[in-house]
């Protein structure tokens, strides 16, 4: 462990070269998948101008991601996590460059069927990214410093996903899908160099290892077993399905609103500018009474801003409405990946992570084909507002059902 013991603040988390490097790692990941991302669905939406095409995105990305996570958390519970990090940014960078030769046309293939392909290989990459970063943050960090450190690295990881998308239409309308692409590779790279650089103590892998199904089953049984942990994790996971409109904000850009790709870059960013915000503010002053209380207002909030999104019409109240959109989201994020971080036992953070991203990280990829598959049926907009409805619903009742959530006091599992 290369960090002192209490609750330090965000000045000290930051002096701690193992942390820096991790947070850097972290953010050039988080850019690299952003602006590949952002690109993409302009790519596809310019390709075939059908919304339904927009949630196959998210469909070809989660498929395989569902495939791979279980594998990945016992993988990244037995081998050294730093190595297999900077794998999956490799696998970052081959994706990149596969769509940087589609956009540049220089593949004998034709049609959108490579760049699905592409982002399945996205998909099984990322299966790896939020496991080793869990693993290896709670080797650089004390126990003390967890509910810091999951707010500054909930800041790190939502300002990657505001200048990524910002980033990528920006380089969309000066420079075109291929330079967008080559962009993304360059910043894999960074990803690796940081890993590369990081110097972190790992725990020294298990004597003995359990199969691989049955060491993956107790990674579930002990999620299972938790009901705060379940509860977080179904609730977001519910929320984001349900309420995601990210995956459709190129066909709002185009048939609402009326903006181009720097407009759909504003839009896509502006959900995490309302995360950064809220993380800067949990980082200084971390919620440790009444978080579950906190979380359920927060989804309800959540909830609110899909629907008003679904009924504007002006692109700056669109823009403000995802601001606060994020906002609720990210108070989200910060109680989750705290509880996470004190509940799970060291040597089962890589599966539990894992099991975490298939609940909460491929929700947006499901809640992308869900709602371009809406959305081809109802309509666009009544596709979204139907969607912040059922939000709130998930709200009220996970409040009704799991009362040991709504009343979680993050102090109890320090």
């Amino acid at each position: 462990m290369t960090a002192g013991s209490g609750d330090a603040g965000v000045g000290a988390l930051l002096r701690q070269p193992g942390f820096a490097h991790l947070l850097a790692y972290r953010i050039t990941a988080m850019l690299s998948y952003q602006i590949v991302a952002v690109t993409v669905g302009w790519h596809i939406y310019e390709i075939t101008r059908n919304p339904f095409s927009l949630g196959l995105v998210g469909l070809a990305e989660v498929l395989p991601y569902f495939c791979v996570a279980p594998f990945a958390g016992y993988l990244v519970d037995h081998l050294p996590r730093r190595r297999l990090g900077m794998a999956a940014s490799l696998g970052l960078v081959a994706t990149a460059a596969i769509l940087c030769a589609v956009a540049l046309g220089a593949l004998p293939f034709q049609g959108t069927w490579p760049i699905y392909l592409a982002i399945a290989l996205t998909g099984m990459v990322r299966a790896f990214l939020s496991p080793v970063y869990n693993a290896l943050f709670a080797r650089v960090l004390a126990r003390g410093q967890y509910a810091r450190g999951a707010g500054f690295g909930s800041v790190v990881f939502q300002a990657g996903m505001v200048l990524g998308p910002a980033l990528g239409g920006v380089l969309v309308g000066w420079g075109g899908k291929a330079l967008a692409y080559a962009v993304a590779a360059a910043m894999a790279v960074l990803a690796m160099a940081a890993l590369a650089l990081l110097r972190v103590h790992e725990a020294p892998p298990p004597q003995t290892r359990a199969p691989i199904f049955a060491s993956i089953a107790e990674g579930a049984r002990f999620v299972l077993s938790t009901p705060v942990m379940l509860g977080a994790m179904a609730l977001d996971m519910f929320s984001v399905l349900l309420g995601g409109v990210v995956a459709m904000l190129p066909a709002f850009i185009q048939e609402i609103l009326h903006y181009g790709p720097e407009g759909l870059g504003i839009l896509r960013a502006a959900p995490a500018l309302g995360s950064v915000c809220v993380g800067l503010w949990l980082a200084r002053h971390p919620l440790h009474r009444n978080a579950g209380r906190v979380l359920l207002y927060a989804v309800a909030g959540f909830g609110l801003c899909v629907i008003g999104f679904g009924l504007s019409r002006s692109f700056w109240l669109s823009a403000a409405i995802l601001l606060f959109y994020g906002a609720f989201d990210g108070v989200s994020v910060v109680v989750r990946s705290t509880i996470l971080q004190l509940a799970t036992p060291d040597e089962m953070r890589g599966r539990v992570s894992s099991i975490n991203g298939i609940f909460i990280s491929s929700s947006n990829e499901l809640g992308a084909f869900y709602a371009g598959t809406m959305a081809r049926l109802l309509g666009l907009v009544p596709a979204v507002v139907v969607g912040g409805c059922a939000v709130l619903g998930v709200a009220g009742l996970t409040a009704w059902k799991n009362p040991t959530l709504r009343r979680l006091n993050l102090r109890d599992l320090q």
